[in-house]
């Protein structure tokens, strides 16, 4: 009977066309805030140690700068070392031409063979030119060079024979060798002289030298990172209280160290910059004695400036450097932070 009675109650207050609905459910409260509240509170929180480290590096802008130039200073000697290295790699200028295979002809050939020759020879694979020297050229320039002019006139005929001086392509020993073989088969050669020492002895002091650079740079990193870690250590003992106080309130590990290794980029960055500029300017510096001192051998030669791409490898290396440097500065304090 009172089952009917509320049942004819709800048919009364309801409206028409509809049905009774069960009652809703209540959601959860504890399902927590949804993606775009959390994105929006780490953007925030990264942008307020951003700020913050900012805020601190401004408050002593004297330290700042001189640790920054510090680490500058460290930068700049591996990478203008490097720039140096591929200014005296340009200077060697045409590793082709050092490495030419001259070509000495037999006495008998005429001039005309001797161009076909070059014409055969500089349609051959892996020959960049080829120049042909006749035996009158070539007698007036070992007068000129040998300042033996007057006694060559004696000479009751010309000794010297036409050469043919090919350029290759690349270099590279076992390829030279195996050109100069070939070369060396042609019709109306005498002989085919390649001479690599003084390529091989320029490739030896390059290659001295990348090591030479690569060890200074590991060196010069490992003092950054000490530098880094120091100067991060001591903006960690200067905020021991508010840090053991943050972690006492439940403040995590990775919103303590956060604010540190924006620091640590921060120093980084400006070092970059810093580096990037001293680099610019020395080489600018040094580059009018080296135009004077070309211009005196006839050559054109210029040292190169920083190029873009190397600059901004070096601002990109230097920030990670500070980011890294930071990071074990703070992992190896972390465990000393806890409140006590």
């Amino acid at each position: 009977m009172s089952a009917t009675r509320s049942s004819k109650v709800a048919e009364r207050v309801a409206p028409k066309g509809t049905e009774p609905q069960p009652p809703k459910k209540k959601h959860d409260e504890d399902d927590g805030p949804d993606f775009a509240t959390l994105l929006r509170a780490w953007i925030e929180s990264h942008r307020a140690s951003l700020l913050d480290s900012l805020r601190r590096l401004g408050k002593q802008p004297i330290g700042s700068f001189f640790t920054c130039m510090v680490m500058a200073v460290a930068l700049s000697l591996p990478m203008g070392l490097s720039l140096l290295l591929k200014n005296v790699e340009r200077l060697g200028g045409s590793w082709q031409r050092a490495a030419q295979i001259s070509l000495y002809l037999q006495l008998e050939a005429t001039p005309s063979e001797g161009q076909a020759l070059r014409e055969q020879i500089k349609a051959m694979p892996g020959v960049a030119d080829a120049e042909y020297i006749g035996r009158e050229q070539a007698l007036e320039e070992f007068q000129q060079q040998s300042g033996l002019g007057e006694a060559l006139k004696e000479l009751p005929e010309n000794p010297l024979p036409g050469v043919v001086l090919v350029t290759p392509k690349e270099v590279d020993k076992p390829t030279l060798e195996a050109l100069r073989q070939r070369l060396s088969e042609l019709p109306k050669v005498q002989q085919a002289q390649l001479d690599l020492v003084w390529v091989e002895r320029l490739a030896a002091i390059l290659k001295l030298g990348d090591r030479f650079v690569f060890g200074l740079t590991v060196l010069l990193v490992s003092a950054l990172l000490l530098v880094i870690g120091n100067t991060i250590r001591l903006h960690i003992e200067n905020r021991r209280t508010e840090i053991e106080v943050i972690k006492l309130v439940g403040g995590t590990d990775s919103y303590v160290r956060r604010p540190f290794l924006y620091m640590g980029a921060l120093y980084g960055f400006g070092a970059g910059v810093l580096s990037w500029g001293v680099l610019a300017f020395g080489l600018d510096w040094l580059n009018d004695a080296v135009v004077g001192l070309a211009g005196l051998y006839g050559s054109d030669f210029a040292l190169a400036g920083v190029p873009v791409a190397d600059g901004l490898s070096l601002l990109l290396g230097a920030v990670l450097l500070g980011y890294i440097g930071a990071w074990i500065a703070v992992a190896r304090h972390l465990r000393e932070l806890a409140p006590k």
